[in-house]
């Protein structure tokens, strides 16, 4: 299925979507790669404030490409999700409800998106040019000695992901596989 959604997310606005879906999301999204993650993750140990809301907010792992001319960003291509892992826990705690990326995720992440009815959508890997059409304003705001890796809020339109991981714990990168393996199982015989 193919669904039009919103930011900032709830759960209710998520448990419909099903590993394998198709969304197209506009709003605001925050851009931040694993040293970002990292600085929020010594906050939360520390007892101190973030510097973003997280509540309801999405994350799209992204180390983006300086602008080109009217461009809100240059080319925006995922980050592979894995390195946030160790991460994620902690903010999906504090209400996290959306990740965008590239490649699986650990058990423990997984459990938490069941726990808080968050959802990880992977973008597509080496569509960074394209996916870069749909930020259409992108500010700085934390961490701008990361360079490209700075913290950006960015709001972007009919932004293209699929759904990986639901709400319900369904793992498409899980059930494509177990599908290949049937379908050749079944050529095979």
């Amino acid at each position: 299925m193919d669904y039009k959604i919103q930011t900032p997310f709830t759960r209710e606005s998520l448990k419909d979507l099903r590993a394998g879906d198709n969304v197209y999301i506009t709003g605001y999204l925050y851009t931040g790669r694993d040293a970002a993650h990292k600085r929020f993750v010594e906050l939360i140990e520390k007892g101190e404030e973030l510097p973003i809301d997280v509540k309801g907010a999405a994350i799209f792992y992204v180390g983006p490409a300086p602008s080109k001319g009217e461009q809100a960003l240059g080319s925006a291509g995922p980050t592979t999700s894995y390195r946030m892992d160790s991460y994620n826990p902690q903010l999906l705690d504090l209400g996290l409800m959306g990740m965008i990326g590239k490649g699986k995720r650990s058990d423990e992440v997984r459990d938490k998106i069941v726990e808080h009815g968050a959802v990880y959508f992977a973008a597509i890997g080496g569509a960074g040019a394209l996916i870069s059409k749909s930020i259409k304003e992108a500010e700085i705001v934390c961490y701008e000695d990361l360079g490209a890796e700075a913290v950006r809020k960015i709001y972007v339109e009919d932004f293209p992901a699929t759904v990986v991981i639901d709400s319900l714990g369904n793992d498409l990168y899980k059930q494509g596989r177990e599908e290949y393996l049937t379908w050749e199982k079944a050529q095979n015989k």
